[in-house]
């Protein structure tokens, strides 16, 4: 586990398992430990988030995403080790008052075993919530974040019943990027807690909330919790992502692609929502993008399933860090030719030899998005980077799976009123 960078945090820096530490350096002295595995992620949260902290340590075995960490932030504490080889002892001298944990997803995914609390990826969560209720001084604050399945796991229970055990007050959530208008479905758990007696003011208990909690805060410079939700959040347009002039239901809808009219009609209500920002807005200027082309024979055999978007769609799909390497499932290409319609494309396909599928859609200039593309949609500043020797695959692996700094900060500034 960590937390950093996408969900390899701490050393995976992008992606999911090792661990970060942070101080807050602030009046009332509040620290932060980062258990996730994305501790490159925990220093943009701290930033954005606007609550002075300064980050112990970071620790992650994935050397990849180490390196990315001390490119990144070199003057940080860096410990190439798992969470269990923390003792009791190291913890305590680390003194934080915040941990934030992103423990690895793929004993909860839907695709996967589901081996939960029989997984031995889920050790490293069951060490901190055994050092938890040992450690001289317990932490203010927790943050968790997990893959949406998490919700309904033993693991989560153990959490649950670890956090009260220890007098801590709590609410979940399962939240996507598109809630802060950021055209990116990707919804995950989320946990926030709290060492007090009293409940939280949004808390309710038994509950999953959907969406971020409206509280007024007494600072008028940190209320950006409720004005946020105050705008117009489903105003709604026609698309301007797809033909206007062909624009029908998708009952209506000629199905040339391997989707449902369920699908269909759920894109087009994604991309004729005006509370979400346009694709255009995270994309690249002046870059060569012929090394992300979509090659032939990949065009050829996976037409039918790709997911594929218009830098003026407001929508895409979660990437996974199989993204650049394989096709399906992995995250949505990027058409930049506005001009050509894909339904004219694909109904052209029918009887054509193998080499005029490919003419065909070779007309649409399908891409990859680029690392830096993803991590802005991911909510990384301008100034995030990767070494030269980095390279594009593992740029891709480290920023495959990530969770969005965007909705961390907002809410650790919900779990720091």
């Amino acid at each position: 586990m960590t937390a950093g960078v996408p969900r390899n945090w701490p050393a995976q820096g992008l992606g999911c398992t090792g661990a970060g530490f942070c101080t807050w350096n602030s009046r009332t002295c509040s620290q932060k430990a980062d258990l996730s595995r994305q501790p490159q992620q925990t220093q943009h949260l701290a930033r954005e988030s606007c609550i002075p902290a300064r980050v112990v340590a970071a620790i992650d075995v994935n050397t990849v995403a180490n390196e990315v960490y001390k490119y990144n932030f070199p003057h940080t504490q860096l410990l190439a080790k798992t969470i269990e080889g923390i003792t009791l002892e190291e913890f305590d001298k680390l003194s934080f008052n915040m941990i934030l944990m992103s423990p690895p997803c793929q004993p909860f995914t839907r695709i996967g075993l589901q081996g939960d609390v029989t997984d031995p990826r889920t050790n490293s969560l069951l060490y901190v919530l055994g050092i938890l209720p040992r450690l001289q001084k317990l932490p203010k604050y927790i943050l968790l974040e997990n893959v949406k399945g998490f919700e309904v796991s033993s693991t989560r229970d153990l959490l649950i019943q670890a956090l009260e055990n220890c007098g801590f007050q709590y609410q979940e959530f399962l939240l996507s990027p598109t809630s802060l208008g950021i055209p990116n479905s990707r919804l995950r758990y989320f946990l926030i807690a709290k060492l007090q007696s009293e409940p939280l003011p949004f808390q309710v208990p038994g509950q999953v909330l959907m969406e971020f909690p409206k509280i007024e805060s007494e600072h008028p410079e940190r209320n950006t919790i409720v004005t946020e939700n105050k705008i117009e959040r489903k105003k709604i347009e026609p698309s301007i992502c797809f033909d206007k002039s062909r624009q029908r239901s998708g009952k209506e809808a000629i199905l040339f692609k391997l989707e449902t009219v369920e699908e269909i009609d759920r894109k087009h209500h994604q991309d004729s929502d005006l509370s979400v920002q346009m694709l255009k807005d995270f994309l690249e200027d002046d870059i060569d993008v012929n090394q992300y082309f979509l090659p032939p024979k990949s065009l050829l055999r996976y037409a039918l399933l790709l997911d594929i978007v218009k830098p003026t769609c407001r929508r895409s799909t979660c990437f996974t860090k199989g993204y650049g390497s394989y096709i399906e499932g992995t995250g949505s290409v990027l058409q930049t030719t506005e001009d050509v319609q894909i339904e004219d494309i694909y109904k052209s396909l029918t009887n054509l030899s193998q080499e005029e599928k490919i003419t065909k859609l070779l007309m649409l200039k399908l891409r990859y998005f680029t690392p830096k593309e993803i991590a802005n949609l991911l909510g990384f500043p301008s100034d995030f980077g990767f070494p030269e020797k980095i390279t594009v695959k593992q740029r891709y692996r480290l920023l495959g799976n990530s969770l969005n700094v965007h909705i961390v900060a907002k809410l650790i500034k919900i779990l720091y009123e």
